[in-house]
């Protein structure tokens, strides 16, 4: 898939939220990467053999205070990987959406353990 295809289908996942949680978006940055780098798994604390489907950077809506001042946080979605596992254009779309909501659901502060408990994995 060329990557305006692919980056479309974040920009679908995004447009399919709710206007609430979109309102709370306008300080992230969210871009699409082919790979992640080297320091990126490092900061995800990665093994050669593990893989990531997105990344969020930056400070979680319930840590922050009103005296905050921030660079936009960033979430990045990362194309080879979710291209490698998801073959079919329906499955691919799914997990796209899928790990869009689950970077956004970092950026609103909610922990992997958290989405554990409710399922989402």
């Amino acid at each position: 898939m060329d990557s305006a295809a692919f980056e479309q289908l974040v920009v679908d996942a995004l447009e399919s939220l709710p206007a609430p949680f979109q309102a709370h978006l306008a300080n992230i940055d969210v871009i699409v990467e082919r790979s992640p780098s080297r320091e990126q798994r490092q900061a995800l604390g990665l093994r050669p053999w593990q893989g990531v489907y997105g990344m969020y950077d930056g400070v979680p809506l319930t840590e922050r205070t009103g005296s905050t001042l921030a660079p936009p946080d960033t979430i990045i979605i990362f194309q080879t990987p979710l291209e490698r596992d998801y073959h079919a254009p329906a499955e691919l779309r799914s997990q796209v959406r899928r790990t869009v909501l689950h970077e956004i659901a970092h950026a609103f502060g909610i922990s992997d353990e958290r989405l554990r408990e409710l399922g989402a994995y």
